[in-house]
């Protein structure tokens, strides 16, 4: 299914975070999981340097932040989320969905969606009662009212022995956008499940307001928004995991993959000495 990109709604905020990352750009988070010191950060030199000028290659440069692609750069984009939750007792949820934007030669902007979400429950609802896993004397709450311009990825656990990571992903990439092969997926710009009592549900919607993934158990929640950006704030990406029970498995997978415009050299040099020139401030 094709759609204009006006009716998609999230241009600008793939637009605005393309901005945030740099080529290749990596962002993850688990349960448990501790992150390494960044080498420029364990290497600092306590003492304050001159101001100095020097030459580096782009085997450095690929590793700093603060570059950032513009937007007329971008032709196009892939965009590829998965949430998954599986309980102790085997049952299910997942929700699933891909998007692709291409830009044509006239500059005419079209849009593919694909969407799936599926609920496999073998105890036939009743996921609330033993072998769940869940607790109701645990809470992990408050995640939801976090707001941040940018990406934020928030994990909140109360139980044991549970698996789960918030994992996002930026590359950039000259080939044409390709919807991926989702199977089971229909082309609709969303799709919901649920096991018979509702106590399990997986879905996941584009729309003007932007992306929204969520999958709800009986211990806990784990959702993926993209909100897009306006005149009063930037646009965000948003990975949150609660977890209120014990043998839990969830996991929140976000891919953009970014298409550029082939550039000449000139165009290259220009863009680098503009950019050089804006951090001078």
């Amino acid at each position: 299914m094709k759609r204009n990109l006006s009716q998609c709604g999230i241009a600008a905020a793939v637009s605005a975070l393309a901005c945030a990352f740099s080529s290749g750009a990596l962002a993850a988070e688990g349960i448990g999981l501790p992150q390494p010191m960044p080498a420029f950060l364990s290497n600092a030199d306590a003492q304050a340097q001159g101001i100095r000028c020097e030459a580096v290659g782009d085997d450095v440069l690929a590793h700093q932040t603060g570059k950032y692609a513009g937007s007329d750069m971008i032709s196009g984009f892939v965009l590829n989320l998965l949430s998954q939750w599986q309980l102790p007792n085997g049952a299910t949820a997942v929700a699933q969905g891909a998007l692709a934007v291409a830009q044509n030669a006239a500059n005419q902007v079209s849009a593919q969606v694909k969407t799936y979400a599926n609920v496999i429950d073998p105890t036939q609802g009743g996921t609330t009662g033993a072998n769940s896993g869940a607790n109701p004397n645990a809470t992990a709450t408050g995640g939801q009212s976090v707001s941040v311009n940018g990406v934020s990825q928030i994990t909140q656990v109360a139980g044991n022995g549970n698996t789960g990571a918030n994992a996002a992903t930026l590359s950039y990439d000259n080939n044409a956008p390709q919807l991926a092969n989702l199977p089971g997926a229909a082309n609709q710009p969303g799709a919901s499940a649920s096991n018979a009592t509702g106590s399990i549900r997986a879905g996941i919607s584009f729309g003007s307001h932007g992306v929204n993934v969520t999958l709800q158990t009986p211990a806990g929640i784990a959702t993926q928004n993209i909100v897009p950006g306006n005149a009063q704030q930037a646009g965000a990406i948003a990975q949150l995991l609660q977890v209120a029970g014990n043998n839990q498995q969830v996991a929140n997978q976000l891919q953009l993959s970014l298409q550029t415009q082939q550039m000449t050299s000139r165009m290259i040099r220009q863009t680098g000495v503009l950019q050089a020139l804006r951090n001078l401030h």
